[in-house]
């Protein structure tokens, strides 16, 4: 028995020597395997082993994968951090000090000064993220490390990966220098190396696209990147409104766009009695927090601005905090503090609830749709709330009491 153990013990230990030698080993491999894939894409040797060369897995950037919030920010205290005092006095500097490219910049791409100094904000704090060395890591390292042992990021590692030795190729910058986030978001507005090779400009003359080291060229690719997607010049992203008593809010359920003409028909006015300045452009509405919080008609440029970031609080932030640098004021109405969306298994418990009373949310998945916001504006309308068919915490503690 008791050498039985030992041999046992000394498995155990060889293992423990074995595996990283072996996980190292099957990493290297790996990337002398992906070089097929690289010349393929037009990649020279030189190129390749130049950025290869001494490339480690890291561990950091595959475990971020995992990472899951597990309850929904609201997007209330979304914006109160990502719009703070300070992101809006630092972002006024900027402007001031900027104002000569700035203009240059809006003159040639049409896209408003204030939106590529938001975005300039969210993205990096106006370029003071790039000196955080515990953000900013090697672009390639992430990547190989996404494309090789990325789960679900894998594909979109190895996409990026041979971008990002597409960008070397040309010469814009090196190895050392091309910094990024775990995901390869690169320079002073996050550009993920695709959409750097669409888009980035050298705006400064010098003959690369310099988005890490040049703030012209990275805000004049921003602005190419939103003119490209469709921005209309001499418009704003949308408009706070008011929605008058007992407004049915199933007429945002499909963001279906109307005129502004259309819905000032139906009682909608913008806040502080200002006027709509084109009565024809073309909305819809969104309600993030039901009837408790503010409402919104949404333009175009507040679709194009989620082309950064195909998030509704991204862009409702981005636009917010361009209308702050320009000098405007806070939302007129107030957020619902002390109330939250639901997180996946609230939702599930919710559509079981509404089923389980007649409802009809249709499946427990999860996933809140027309049928599930039907189903909750029904029950709404029974109990006395107003019929925004907003998926709450306390909508959920009212069910889960009756």
């Amino acid at each position: 028995m008791r050498r039985a153990g030992a041999m046992t013990i000394a498995a155990l230990f060889a293992l423990m020597l074995f595996e990283p030698a072996h996980a190292q080993a099957s990493f290297d491999g790996w990337k002398r395997s992906f070089w097929r894939q690289a010349y393929a894409a037009g990649i020279s040797r030189a190129i390749y082993d130049n950025a290869m060369h001494g490339v480690t897995l890291d561990r950091e950037v595959i475990a971020k994968t995992d990472n899951q919030a597990e309850f929904v920010k609201p997007v209330w205290d979304y914006l109160e951090r990502v719009v703070s005092d300070t992101r809006i006095e630092n972002g006024r500097e900027k402007l001031r000090e900027n104002a000569p490219v700035l203009y240059q910049i809006e003159k040639s791409f049409g896209v408003d000064r204030h939106v590529v100094v938001a975005i300039w904000g969210m993205e990096s704090a106006y370029g003071a993220v790039l000196d955080n060395h515990k953000i900013m890591r090697p672009v390639v390292r992430s990547l190989v490390s996404l494309a090789y042992d990325g789960g679900r990021y894998k594909n979109f590692g190895r996409k990026q990966l041979i971008a990002a030795l597409k960008i070397l190729q040309h010469g814009d910058v090196d190895p050392a220098h091309m910094m990024g986030s775990w995901a390869g978001a690169m320079g002073h507005t996050q550009f993920i190396p695709t959409t750097y090779n669409a888009y980035a400009v050298d705006f400064d003359g010098d003959g690369k696209r310099d988005i890490w080291g040049s703030i012209p060229d990275a805000l004049a690719s921003t602005a190419a990147y939103l003119n490209s997607s469709g921005w209309e010049p001499g418009k704003t992203w949308g408009y706070e409104v008011k929605l008058p008593h007992g407004f049915n809010y199933a007429l945002g359920d499909t963001r279906k766009k109307r005129p502004l003409a259309e819905w000032a028909k139906l009682g909608v006015r913008r806040t502080e009695g200002r006027n709509f300045p084109r009565p024809s452009d073309e909305v819809y509405l969104l309600a993030p927090a039901g009837a408790k919080g503010p409402a919104f008609l949404m333009l175009k440029n507040f679709d194009v601005i989620k082309r950064y970031n195909n998030a509704d609080s991204y862009a409702l932030a981005v636009g917010h905090l361009a209308d702050r640098l320009r000098g405007g004021d806070a939302f007129v109405r107030n957020w619902p503090d002390g109330d939250r969306p639901l997180n996946d298994d609230e939702t599930k418990r919710m559509q079981s609830l509404l089923n389980r009373r007649g409802y009809e949310a249709g499946t427990v998945d999860g996933k809140i749709g027309s049928q599930t916001r039907a189903a909750i504006r029904s029950y709404q309308r029974d109990v006395g709330m107003a019929p925004d068919g907003f998926a709450s915490f306390l909508l959920l503690k009212q069910l889960q009491g009756d």
